[in-house]
């Protein structure tokens, strides 16, 4: 379990009885923009409600901070098992995180 630190800019994403951190730093940006566009469309997508549960994964696969025993088709598994509208206010920090930084 990573605490996220909202000074810093991370985002607390709580899926189950597991709290992960999502710190949207420049390397893990650029990986998430090099897989998924830029990332203000992603943004736009977002909001428009278009934003696919592909992107969401991606996005936070690449602003995880890495527990152990978590690869990418878990992570998946676990953000559709807590249900979309439970993780979407952190997906809504970390996009905010993307357009105002920290």
């Amino acid at each position: 379990m990573t605490i996220a630190n909202a000074v810093r800019g991370e985002v607390a994403l709580v899926l189950g009885d597991d709290n992960y951190c999502l710190r949207p730093g420049f390397a893990a940006l650029v990986a998430a923009e090099a897989e998924l566009g830029p990332l203000f469309a992603l943004v736009e997508r977002a909001a428009a409600g278009g934003m696919t549960l592909t992107e969401m994964t991606a996005l936070f696969w690449h602003c995880l901070v890495p527990p152990a025993g978590l690869d990418r088709a878990v992570l998946g598994e676990r953000l559709v098992a807590a249900g979309l509208a439970n993780v979407t206010p952190a997906l809504r920090a970390l996009l905010g995180q993307v357009l105002a930084g920290r």
